[in-house]
This record gives structure tokens, C-alpha cells and sequence, in this order.
């Protein structure tokens, strides 16, 4: 954890996307403010909030193959968000208690937050790093001093986040650069919206976002997206609609739906 005070830098009068995040998932977390440009967000692009939840869905059961079926017990979890329902290390520990989870944001409210990660099994860890995605090699050096060790596999976890890196180039930089730390056996789990199922009204809306808070977000070809994970042994079905990558057969035939919100696991050699 961070020896400054988060609630320090914390603006009420500004939208972040981890508190609108938050609202779109009917969690409380956020401020009027985020409630204002989430209504107007759906109002141009109502599938908002099935983007959501399908995201949520896909990061539990990626999570839980490579806990369960792959035998992971590491978690690098960037750019995380608020506290909702099923996050990583609770996913992860019901599976396997002694998984390891390290979360990073450089929000203040999520950091003001924290506490309500910090609550795992005893017998794993989970730990909060506040740190900026655009210094990876910092993350990497954090993460391997509190809590990783790094010389056995991790699942580093980018959701919705590298969509925040207005240069394409910038946002391959980083996540390869993250991979690049990590040693052989470990997994990347990314997902990001697109613009090719309902392009023109998500573009819109995202227009209504960019125009109204600080963190610009970018949609993206799923063919720009799948630069993250090039040499890397993508698992399948490949990237997907989020709603697509191993539905669970008990899915709820509303939530099967595809959505501009591609994800993919992918595992380094």
C-alpha cells in the first residue's frame, strides 16, 4: 500500500470511469456526478450495461479456468476499478485459498476503498499497489517486492483498461512490457470495447464520455486488439465477444447476447 493519503486527491466534480463502472454495475461507490454521465452514457448506448455485466462474467470464468483448470495461483490485477461482486482474489481464493493477488490503480477512491479488497483467505495474500499504468516496469518492481514472486507464472489481468492509452503503439508497449516481465507459463486475460457489432451508437456515447471526463477511452478493431496478445498461444475460442468465450451451459440466454466488449486469454510460451 501507498504511504500517502488517497482521500487527498480525491474530485467529486469530475466522472471517473472506475465509479461509472461501478454505477453501471449497480454498485454504490460513486458520486452524482459519475450517476450523470452514466444515464447520458445509456442513453446513447443502452447495451452499456449489458457490456458490463458480460465483462464482469468473462474475467470470473477466465479466473476460475486458470485457477481451477490451469493451476495458476498468481494475480496481477491493473487497472481493476471499485469493489463490486466476485472480484479476482475472491474468485481465484474460492478455488484455490492460497492464491496470491495483487490489485493496481492509481484511482483515489478506489484506494480510499481498499480495505474492502484487502479482506482474503489467510492462507493467500492480496495487496493493493497504487501505481500508473503507463510506468509498467514500476508495477512490475512493486508487485515483485510485496507480494508476486515473479519467477513463477502470473496472470496479469488488463480489463478495460488499455482502452484508456489513446496510442495504439503506447498500449502494445505496455502490455508487452508486463508479458515481457513475467516468465514462461504465464497468462494474459484482456478485454476492451470495440466498434464493429454496434459501432456508430457506442461511438457516440463514448463521445459523450471523452467530452466529460478527464481519462479518455478509445474503441478499438478487435483486430488492433489482438496485437496484445501477438506471441502469445492464444487459448480458445480465440478473442471473442466476451458473452462467447466459454459461456457457462446454466448462462442466462440474455446474457449470451454479443456485445462490442472483445476478450481473449492467451498464455506465453
Amino acid at each position: 500500500m501507498t504511504d500517502r493519503d488517497p482521500s487527498s486527491g480525491l474530485d467529486t466534480s469530475i466522472p471517473h470511469s472506475a465509479r461509472v463502472w461501478n454505477y453501471w454495475l449497480g454498485g454504490k461507490d460513486n458520486f452524482e456526478v459519475d450517476r450523470q454521465v452514466g444515464d447520458e452514457f445509456v442513453r446513447f448506448y443502452p447495451d452499456i450495461t449489458l457490456v458490463a455485466r458480460s465483462s464482469r462474467a468473462f474475467l470470473k470464468r477466465a479466473v476460475t479456468h486458470l485457477a481451477a483448470d490451469v493451476g495458476i495461483r498468481q494475480f496481477l490485477d491493473i487497472g481493476t476499478g471499485m469493489p463490486t461482486a466476485e472480484n479476482t482474489h475472491e474468485v481465484a481464493q474460492a478455488v484455490a485459498p492460497e492464491s496470491r493477488v495483487v490489485y493496481v490503480d492509481n484511482d483515489p477512491l478506489v484506494l480510499v476503498h481498499a480495505r474492502a479488497l484487502l479482506t482474503g483467505t489467510d492462507e493467500g495474500a492480496t495487496e493493493y499497489l497504487d501505481a500508473d499504468l503507463h510506468d509498467p516496469q514500476d508495477i512490475i518492481a512493486k508487485a515483485g517486492e510485496t507480494t508476486l514472486d515473479l519467477s513463477r507464472p502470473v496472470a496479469l489481468i488488463l480489463m478495460n483498461i488499455l482502452g484508456h492509452v489513446p496510442d495504439l503503439d503506447e498500449a502494445d508497449r505496455i502490455a508487452h512490457t508486463l508479458m515481457d516481465a513475467l516468465p514462461a507459463g504465464s497468462y494474459l486475460v484482456t478485454a476492451d470495447g470495440t466498434n464493429v457489432l454496434d459501432g456508430p451508437a457506442f461511438e457516440r456515447a463514448i463521445g459523450v464520455w471523452n467530452a466529460n471526463a478527464p481519462l479518455s477511452y478509445h474503441l478499438r478493431h478487435p483486430d488492433e486488439l489482438a496485437r496484445f496478445t501477438a506471441g502469445f498461444e492464444v487459448l480458445e475460442p480465440g478473442l471473442v465477444p466476451c458473452a462467447s468465450w466459454r459461456p457457462s451451459p446454466d448462462s442466462d440466454p440474455a446474457d449470451l447476447r454479443e456485445t462490442d466488449e472483445y476478450g481473449a486469454v492467451a498464455r506465453k510460451p
